[in-house]
């Protein structure tokens, strides 16, 4: 039953074998230490960058790959196949720079897109905090005008690239009095004073993930790092830039459910009890039929999204959709999988007991599954 996307083509083909020896050669061996480390190896993103996989789907005018959104599809698939959850790539690729290209100035893109393309610099976007969590107009953090420098003061919490990251988009209130119009998107470098990182901290999943606390404590940055060509753009911007999130968190959580069925069906084949294959009992093939299934469902659909991502069309709502149903199901599959493994579906040396523990975020970030569900109720 081999299913092909229909957006994929022979450049993507090709593109498809690179990404795969880089990340069965750079990622696979190293997933446990960095789990041990909580982070991933520096080198790895100038490694990266020198192949080519880093801001893939920006032009090449500002060191980019020039590539798609399918580009940066494919690369995080065989991520996921070289078992490895930990390298913050699609965030870096995917979601940061595009703010950078979508509202940066010509001088803004030229200055800080070539040095995330290379690996000179991995990024972030610093959102989340302490008591917002998905309640983006409520944030604290503030950036207040003196002179020709923003003064940065907040923290924020849950930050993905934390740990590492040298150029940081920061969600500030310019203007406490006007709510989610008063919010804008700043740029702020991480070798500013004033700016100190947290703990890794220390979550049930994604243990090579370096994400971080983050403090602004006064942090000066030139009035020029403000990303848009006024105050007050940030609400509508990540507005804007988040259906692209949700849709990265749409291609992990199918490909969660597609690899949880490849290694379920492999192990259940292998696996004996009373005398014969687990496979062979009837409740295992009508589990992994129900999941094979829903597996292609939200491939399909997920195709769909890809595919009008592509030509501009994929619209909030849509994404909305896929986001909460492709994480819901894939933690559903996951956890049947898990079941069909017995007791070592519970070790962690198993790769679906990781699976199982990674993928239970998708339901949180990017928007929470009930924010997913608002958002589509509002058009019905």
């Amino acid at each position: 039953m081999s299913y092909r996307s229909p957006w994929m083509d022979e450049d993507l083909d090709a593109f498809r074998d690179l990404a795969k020896n880089f990340c069965e050669k750079e990622l696979t061996p190293n997933v446990e230490r960095w789990m041990e480390n909580h982070e991933v190896d520096r080198d790895l993103w100038r490694k990266a960058g020198e192949v080519g996989l880093l801001c893939l789907s920006i032009p090449e005018e500002y060191g980019g790959g020039g590539g798609t959104f399918a580009h940066e599809t494919v690369l995080v698939e065989q991520q996921a196949r070289a078992g490895d959850s930990g390298w913050g790539v699609l965030l870096h690729n995917g979601i940061v720079a595009h703010y950078i290209l979508a509202y940066g100035t010509e001088e803004q893109k030229h200055a800080w897109l070539p040095k995330m393309a290379s690996g000179e610099w991995v990024g972030a976007i610093a959102m989340t905090e302490p008591g917002t969590g998905s309640d983006l107009q409520s944030v604290k953090t503030k950036a207040v005008r003196d002179g020709d420098e923003y003064v940065v003061s907040g923290s924020k919490t849950f930050i993905t690239n934390g740990g590492q990251a040298d150029v940081i988009i920061v969600v500030a209130k310019t203007d406490t009095s006007k709510g989610a119009d008063g919010t804008s998107l700043i740029v702020v470098e991480a070798d500013r004073p004033g700016f100190r990182r947290g703990r890794v901290l220390d979550k049930i999943g994604l243990k090579a993930q370096d994400t971080a606390e983050l403090f602004f404590d006064n942090v000066r940055v030139p009035a020029s790092n403000l990303l848009g060509s006024a105050e007050g753009q940030g609400f509508v911007q990540l507005m804007q830039q988040l259906p692209q999130e949700r849709l990265i968190i749409g291609v992990t959580s199918v490909i969660a459910m597609e690899l949880a069925l490849e290694t379920t069906l492999a192990y259940t084949k292998d696996r004996q009890a009373f005398g014969r294959p687990v496979y062979n009992f009837q409740n295992t093939k009508f589990k992994l039929a129900e999941i094979a299934t829903e597996a292609r469902i939200g491939r399909v659909f997920l195709d769909d999204c890809v595919a009008k991502h592509l030509k501009g069309e994929l619209d909030i709502p849509t994404v909305a959709m896929l986001k909460w149903w492709t994480s819901e199901r894939a933690m559903v599959a996951i956890d049947e999988c898990l079941q069909l493994h017995g007791g070592y579906g519970y070790m962690n040396e198993y790769p679906i007991a990781r699976m199982w523990t990674d993928q239970r975020v998708q339901k949180i970030y990017g928007g929470t599954n009930e924010i997913m569900k608002e958002i589509i109720s509002r058009t019905l």
